[in-house]
């Protein structure tokens, strides 16, 4: 049986002392998994990233799955991606991950022709970067993300005059659109370039973050026509079809999605919501396999 190694962390495996709260996804993710690739000769098994005793060519492939700590080891995360290549296949691959763990990646979709929310990219958060934020974008409720982060992790929504917190990362800041809150957030989960499935992922009371750690809730749906098409125009804009992808999207103004994110890295895919995930991933790696 061909072993396939399901990269986690520290912060996501069974039994870790500091295990995150939301660490039950990466269970969600090994059970929708496991079984599947065992029907085609695969054994998956989940891995510490940053473990150094592994021996990466015992490996047929290695699928990035729950490293929820690479933020704060960017570095060493990336250099042991290119360590695992030359050992193994890697999926997504380690040129492909470089590019989108920093959310500059956003402003080259836009340039080939993704709808985005307008974002400012600031190096130094200080009074006056914030004061012209507001200035630049007209807007009086902002949100700050860290250019290297995910899971809303140093995240905050301001309003001007409001004391700014401590944000020693370079920010992306853009314009709190209140749909988050009126109607959700869509993810849209693609295998090897195909359509898996949907969801709609909604905010608590009083919130707007629609991570499961903040009280978010998830509901499968069929999408539009319309709404699916705009997903997989963001897809559209990429050289390189990724063994998965997981388009986050807004509804703006217009009635039409924008993109907040494009999860290429280490994004939960919702399998709960997809009970055809495993088998298609187990698919697409059958299919890369060499």
């Amino acid at each position: 049986m061909i072993k396939i190694a399901y990269l986690a962390s520290k912060a996501t495996l069974p039994g870790s002392p500091t295990r995150r709260s939301d660490a039950f996804e990466h269970d969600r993710m090994m059970a929708a998994l496991q079984a599947p690739f065992a029907d085609r000769n695969m054994a998956v098994v989940d891995i510490d990233w940053d473990d150094p005793s592994q021996d990466w060519s015992t490996y047929g492939a290695v699928l990035i799955g729950t490293t929820w700590d690479y933020w704060d080891h960017h570095d060493r995360f990336l250099e042991t991606l290119k360590r695992i290549e030359t050992q193994s296949q890697l999926f997504n691959p380690a040129s492909m991950v470089a590019w989108n763990s920093h959310k500059g990646y956003l402003r080259e979709l836009e340039q080939n022709g993704a709808r985005l929310i307008p974002t400012l990219w600031i190096d130094k958060v200080d009074d006056a970067a914030a004061k012209a934020a507001f200035e630049q974008l007209g807007s009086d409720d902002l949100v700050f993300k860290r250019q290297v982060g995910a899971g809303a992790d140093g995240q905050y929504r301001l309003s001007p005059g409001q004391d700014l917190p401590d944000m020693p990362h370079p920010m992306m800041v853009q314009p709190f659109l209140s749909m988050i809150q009126d109607e959700g957030e869509y993810s849209f989960i693609f295998i090897d370039g195909a359509f898996c499935h949907a969801l709609l992922k909604t905010a608590k009371a009083g919130d707007y973050r629609i991570q499961s750690t903040y009280g978010g809730k998830e509901t499968p749906i069929t999408p539009s026509d319309t709404d699916l098409a705009d997903a997989q125009a963001v897809l559209a804009t990429l050289e390189e079809t990724p063994l998965y992808a997981r388009v986050d999207m807004l509804r703006g103004a217009d009635s039409r999605l924008l993109l907040m994110e494009l999860e290429l890295i280490e994004p939960y895919l919702y399998p709960l919501e997809g009970p055809e995930l495993g088998p298609m991933m187990a698919d697409a790696v059958a299919g890369r396999l060499r």
